[in-house]
């Protein structure tokens, strides 16, 4: 039996954002649900950010409708909503400690503080001003920031960026248990071993358009292809003919829709079978497909 889809806690209806003659969101429906680790996955230039500032209402959009936490009115839910645009604010001339002083204001102030610090990794930090601080540090201030409230939503725009590798697995680690507890995640990103690592659900933005809006396993459906490890790989392959379309060493990629039946008859006629799996997409494929020519800006790698 099909469970029921969870309620939304984000969604938009024909979002349009217009700058003169240039549509930089063209009829966005997005649907966030609670519990989501949603991955909003495009180009750089393919809309996203702009996106992302009409749902948290730092920019109006041309038209459509956008629905925070139940209230189209975003204004009333923000203080429920933790967000990262843009790389974070901060007053440079203050320690990281004392910016997000002045930013909790649901006190008490300090304890949360501290708590948020250690967190995000930065409770170490001495009082130098924010001003000398690298980019992943910045990084982790902004993200202690958007935490200070314990939302119950969490919108980020890149927050990896600027981070080394330790960095990004502590980031996604916190994500992960965040999730673990109650918190929604929504992040925005053109990285797609980012998304593929931590997402459920994944929406892909292209020109402005949403293409494609589903849980990640969708996009990564089987090919249709069986991945097929033996040692005698000459035999098999005169065994299957056409049906087998590729080899790698001990390797083969073989079309074939029952499993079964593929394993019986290789095992039949005295093949030594060591794994036999289905093929399925990488998110990087399935993006490739939905995705113009601006997919050369998607990577899977920081660089």
């Amino acid at each position: 039996m099909t469970r029921p889809a969870a309620p939304s806690v984000l969604r938009t209806t024909a979002l349009v954002k217009r700058y003169g003659a240039f549509t930089a969101v063209d009829g966005v429906d997005l649907d966030v649900r609670e519990g989501d680790r949603y991955g909003f996955l495009g180009p750089n230039g393919s809309g996203k950010t702009t996106t992302v500032r009409m749902v948290l209402g730092l920019v109006l959009p041309t038209s459509g409708e956008v629905e925070l936490l139940g209230e189209r009115k975003v204004s009333r839910v923000l203080p429920r909503v933790g967000a990262l645009v843009e790389g974070p604010a901060a007053y440079g001339h203050l320690s990281g400690r004392a910016n997000l002083v002045l930013s909790d204001a649901a006190g008490p102030r300090g304890a949360r503080v501290r708590e948020v610090l250690e967190q995000v990794g930065l409770d170490g930090v001495d009082d130098r001003p924010v001003k000398a601080y690298s980019l992943g540090m910045r990084q982790r201030l902004g993200l202690a920031a958007a935490l200070l409230q314990k939302p119950r939503l969490l919108v980020l725009d890149e927050p990896t960026n600027g981070l080394d590798p330790q960095g990004i697995r502590e980031v996604r680690d916190l994500l992960l248990a965040l999730n673990a507890q109650g918190t929604t995640v929504f992040l925005s990103s053109h990285l797609l071993a980012e998304i593929e690592a931590l997402c459920t659900r994944v929406g892909v933005l292209d020109r402005g358009r949403l293409v494609a809006q589903d849980e990640l396993s969708a996009l990564q459906a089987p090919t249709g292809r069986m991945q097929v490890q033996t040692p005698d790989v000459a035999a098999a392959g005169r065994l299957l003919g056409p049906r087998l379309e590729l080899v790698e060493a001990d390797s083969l990629l073989v079309r074939c829709d029952d499993p079964a039946a593929l394993n019986a008859e290789l095992v039949g006629a005295g093949l030594r079978v060591r794994g036999l799996q289905p093929e399925r997409r990488t998110l990087e494929d399935a993006v490739l497909e939905l995705t113009s020519d601006s997919s050369d800006k998607l990577t899977g790698r920081r660089g």
